[in-house]
């Protein structure tokens, strides 16, 4: 059995790129990108088609040299420390070479048995128990090629599943699923990050990567424009308060009276910028004006993406600063 990775005093990133480039025919596929993915997070890798998504997670499994900069995963540098590191990284990057005329259960026998970390007597009950995780134990009989492309979909996810990783890397793992494979892979997700691992998945559902991660990343062109904590791109705006209030009109009236640029906005509600709450609120009761309710709004994450991946800015332009990774 291979022996388990014992991480480096400090606790290093589980995913640590410096420089990382790609270029194929004079085009750079991924241009310099510097990312610390913290341990136990789950990061999703986010950008247009032709981003470079893949290409980067690629370099960061060995799968594909990097023309410059470095690589290292749980502390340890590739391609030199790879034998080492690897049986604890699962990986689904596109869909994994199957025997179609096999059936699922044999596909999966099959890499199991190659898996260091797996004990020769525990593999029959290790694919049998991916196999319910994923939901396909009713299928695991049937010959890979009556599958459906949800049904491939699973079976590939079946593969970094079959033993405990301390780092999961899923490219477009929600491709083909409908939306209860969807929310089945949304748990499969959150089980493997409760039981500690670190999760880097791509995806174009943006409601997915919300509901999911923990932190975030946006190529675009190659190049990182943002990366942190998910929450931070996602922050209020600090300047901003929205008052929920059934007379608009006269909570308008009473702000702009004493100074607040208020507005009223389609929805009924009262937009305020640069206000404290405190301040705001006792200002209007004291004006009889009824408050149902104040809020700071967040960014969804669609309308970030866009702004970040947008044609406002060339290939050329400047990183978007998140927040230091915690």
């Amino acid at each position: 059995m291979h022996p388990t990775v014992t991480l480096p005093p400090g606790r290093p990133p589980a995913v640590r790129a410096v420089g990382l480039g790609r270029g194929f025919r004079g085009v750079r596929a991924v241009d310099r990108v510097d990312l610390d993915v913290p341990m136990g997070s789950v990061l999703g890798l986010l950008g247009p088609n032709g981003a470079g998504k893949t290409t980067l997670m690629r370099m960061l499994l060995g799968l594909l040299a990097p023309t410059e900069g470095t690589v290292e995963l749980l502390g340890r540098r590739l391609p030199g420390r790879a034998a080492e590191v690897l049986p604890h990284v699962g990986a689904l990057i596109e869909l994994p070479a199957v025997h179609p005329h096999r059936t699922g259960r044999q596909n999966l026998l099959r890499y199991a048995a190659a898996e260091p970390l797996l004990d020769t007597a525990r593999i029959p009950s290790a694919v049998a128990a991916v196999l319910h995780r994923v939901g396909l134990s009713g299928a695991a009989d049937r010959r890979v090629r009556e599958y459906s492309l949800g049904m491939r979909q699973r079976l590939g996810l079946a593969v970094p599943l079959l033993t405990r990783r301390r780092l999961v890397v899923l490219d477009e793992p929600t491709n083909g699923l409908d939306p209860a494979g969807t929310r089945d892979v949304r748990r499969l997700i959150g089980e493997m990050h409760a039981a500690g691992a670190t999760v880097v998945i791509s995806s174009h559902l943006l409601g997915e990567i919300e509901a999911t991660c923990t932190h975030v990343a946006v190529l675009r062109a190659g190049r990182l424009l943002t990366a942190g904590p998910l929450d931070e791109l996602l922050g209020g705006a600090p300047d901003l308060l929205v008052i929920t209030t059934p007379d608009g009109g006269r909570a308008v009236q009473a702000l702009r009276q004493r100074g607040f640029d208020a507005v009223a906005a389609a929805d009924g509600r009262v937009h305020v910028p640069g206000a404290r709450a405190p301040e705001v609120v006792a200002l209007l009761v004291h004006a009889g004006v009824a408050v149902h309710e104040v809020t700071r709004p967040s960014a969804r994450l669609e309308d970030v993406f866009a702004r970040l991946t947008g044609d406002t800015g060339g290939p050329g332009s400047p990183a978007v600063p998140v927040g230091a990774y915690r």
